[in-house]
């Protein structure tokens, strides 16, 4: 496993999943209302870690096959775990969350399908999947936050930007089902239709 400051900030990243899982745990007596900010705060540093360690490892020649596995996990990991504490709390619906989990889980196992069976090219991310990412890291925060800021609504943007980010969600499920069903068809039936 190689180890290098790209692939550190992906294990931090990783790393910081308990902690903003953890401080909804703490009582409210110990939080004395920095709970929702510091949840915020740590997802957003965990979201920027994301943006800088691919940035960081195409700048520095960095990339590995690990951190191209790594990378992605961690971004899933973090956003279902946000997803399954704003359902908790009440502050998303559970269509949403599943939605937005159901395709991560879906996404994934095709991409190893599609590894595996040498077409992984059909089934790169693509501007859809960026954006949908974009709304989910930007909503997800502001769902964390929750309390007006500096008269911003931000539930309100949170709200809005989470059902934004889970039409794109299922329009980018549709569309990488779509690239790879070639292949599924192919396979399903023993050859080239």
């Amino acid at each position: 496993m190689p180890l290098n400051i790209p692939i550190a900030l992906t294990w931090l990243r990783i790393a910081m999943i308990p902690l903003i899982v953890g401080v909804f745990y703490l009582p409210d007596a110990w939080t004395a209302g920095w709970r929702d900010a510091a949840a915020a705060l740590a997802f957003i540093v965990a979201a920027v870690t994301d943006w800088l360690d691919g940035w960081l490892a195409r700048r520095w020649n960095q990339t590995s096959a690990f951190g191209a596995f790594l990378d992605p996990v961690a971004d899933k990991l973090m956003v279902c775990a946000a997803l399954l504490i704003l359902l908790d709390l009440g502050r998303v619906d559970s269509l949403i969350a599943l939605v937005i989990i159901g395709r991560e889980i879906t996404i994934s196992a095709l991409r190893e399908w599609m590894a595996k069976i040498g077409a992984s090219s059909s089934v790169a991310v693509n501007w859809l999947g960026k954006f949908k990412t974009a709304a989910q890291m930007v909503a997800i925060p502001c769902l964390l936050y929750w309390a007006p800021w500096r008269g911003l609504p931000i539930r309100w943007i949170g709200t809005v930007l989470i059902i934004v980010a889970a039409i794109l969600t299922f329009w980018s499920m549709c569309w990488y089902l779509r690239m790879a069903w070639p292949q599924m068809r192919e396979r399903a039936t023993g050859g080239p239709q």
